[in-house]
Parts: C-alpha cells; structure tokens; sequence
C-alpha cells in the first residue's frame, strides 16, 4: 500500500470508517485516500462495501464511528458547505417519468440554491449535449432506455461546475457507444481539474479511465494506490512459445515452477508459468529460466515475462472473479 497524501492533497479522506447494521459490519476500518484531481476506480464484489461507503462520504448515511473529510472538509459537520461542490449518481437515477429530460433537469436544478437562475436554461442545455442527450432533451423519461437514464442522471450531476463528482457504476445500462461517450467525459472532466470518483465492477472501464485505484472486500479495504503500482504488485508470470512443451514443462518443474497452458500456437505451444510473488535468493530469473531451457535443448520461439495485470490483483485479494466485460 503506498504512502497516503498529506490531507490538503486529497479530495477524500476517511480514518478508522466503519458502518455497522445490526450485528453485520458493513464497512470495517477503512482509511480511504483519494487525491485530487486523479480519477479513482472504487472496486470490488457486491457486498463488498462499496455503496455504503459512498453514502457515509455523501451524507446519506451515518457512520458507527471513524471520520470523513471531503474537500478538506469534516462531514457531515460542513455537508452544506461541501454538497454544493459535488455532483453525484448513486444508486442509480431516478427521475419523473412524465416529465421530457430538459424538464426534469430544470426542476433539479431549481431546487438547488446555489444554482444560477439566469442561466438554468443554458446550462441545462449543456449539460445534455455533453452526455450526448441533446437530441433526446423533449423526449418524456419514460421512454428513454436504462443507458440513456444513466446519461441523464450523469447530466444532472454536471449542471454547476463540481470539484468532485462521484459515478456509481456511471456505465450501468449503455451500449458499446454510450460507454466510449462516458469513458470520454469522464477524462474530460479530470482534465478541467475535478476529481472523479468510480465506484464500478467493470474492470476493463476502471483500467481505461482511472489513474488511482482501491479494492473492497467484506468492508475492508485491502488495497489502494496508482493503478500502475496495483497491477506491478500481481503476481508476474513467463509467457513461452516452444515446440518442446513437455520437456519445457519438466525443466521449469525443476526450478520449481508449475507450467500451464499447453496452448496450440504458430511454432509449437504456449506454457504459462507463475514466478513466486515474493521471490528469494535462490528463486529463478527470467534470464536463468531460458538458460535452463536451452540447456536442455529446448527450442525457445517465445519467451516474455507478463506483469500482473488489475484482475489478478483482484482475484488474490478478494478471492473472488471479476467481471471483465459488459
């Protein structure tokens, strides 16, 4: 786990956090640190703990104890004060089915005291076109799709400028097209300086649009960081292409490495092997694997050392899969 931030360098920063209901803790201990300005994947399985957490950071819901700041300022203590500099989509959004997407955001929108009046109309206006709704902004919400209630939910969050906007599975519901569309707007908006928070099971969205990263399991938080230090932190494998698998297999099994894979391939088979996470003096190199292949005559086509990649990560700290795909 890399070293936290000092707090002015965070848009989020929980101590100690828990959530207790009943007898079932649903959030244990979390020292939660997101920087400013990166955009933060919030992972792991349901039940992991992942909703409750946003809800306590939004106000939404008390924590049994532990502390909350967000944008530098203790929650719940300073929520009307933070609220208005964060946009949210959680849960889901829900809207007024009998009311055309432009009405609804209007109505929102003037509920809000902060929010201009003068340019509420505009504003609105933008907002639609930037999650690519402007064509459907008369249409009732009745008959907008899932995907396209999602955009409109995003839309309402982005209709004043927000420091932070925190997505709850911000691509629950869209095509292929409609999650390219938010992949964008998400990088957009870290780039005019906000800082976005995702809370997704999507694992192929999280390693494309997010900078930083933390993993949930059971209420815990057992991993947070760059993305980049996440995925070196996996277990790294040897990746190689050979016509000789057998004798390959029983010359990494000397070294004490179980090959896998046997896989078909142009120019032989491909075997996989797992270096030791936590490698000792005596354990093998890459460069004294191929050594010892050709040592005994093994005809190397292929050979790469794979880092690990998110989903192992994932996989050995959760214990559990991980959807890769929509």
């Amino acid at each position: 786990m890399t070293a936290v931030a000092p707090p002015a360098e965070l848009s989020i920063q929980t101590r100690g956090l828990s959530k207790r209901f009943g007898r079932q803790l649903a959030v244990n201990g979390v020292d939660l640190a997101v920087p400013r300005g990166s955009v933060f994947g919030f992972l792991g399985p349901n039940g992991a703990g992942k909703t409750t957490t946003i809800r306590i950071m939004l106000g939404l819901a008390a924590a049994s104890s532990g502390s909350v700041r967000v944008l530098g300022e203790e929650m719940p203590e300073r929520l009307r004060t933070v609220l208005p500099r964060v946009g949210a989509l959680v849960e889901g959004p829900a809207f007024y089915p009998f009311l055309s997407g432009a009405a609804n955001l209007l109505r929102f929108d003037a509920a809000d005291p902060a929010a201009p009046a003068g340019t509420r109309h505009a504003r609105v206006r933008t907002a639609l076109e930037r999650v690519g709704l402007g064509h459907a902004a008369d249409k009732k919400v009745r008959a907008y799709s899932l995907g396209m209630k999602q955009r409109l939910g995003i839309a309402n969050a982005l209709l004043v400028p927000r420091e932070l906007l925190v997505l709850d599975e911000p691509t629950n519901g869209l095509d292929p097209q409609g999650t390219r569309e938010v992949r964008h707007l998400v990088r957009s908006l870290a780039a005019d300086g906000a800082t976005v928070f995702v809370s997704s099971h999507l694992l192929a969205e999280v390693e494309q649009i997010c900078t930083h990263a933390a993993i949930m399991s059971a209420g815990r938080l057992v991993a947070q960081g760059p993305l980049t230090e996440l995925r070196r932190a996996g277990q790294a494998r040897i990746r190689l292409l050979t016509p000789d698998a057998g004798t390959a297999a029983r010359v990494l099994a000397g070294l004490g490495l179980t090959a896998d894979g046997g896989t078909a391939a142009a120019g032989g088979e491909v075997l996989y092997a797992p270096l030791p996470a936590r490698p000792d003096a005596g354990a093998p190199t890459p460069e004294g694997v191929v050594e010892a292949l050709v040592a005994a005559g093994v005809r190397v086509r292929g050979f790469n050392l794979e880092q690990g990649s998110l989903e192992d990560r994932f996989v050995e700290l959760t214990g559990e899969g991980f959807d890769v795909a929509q």
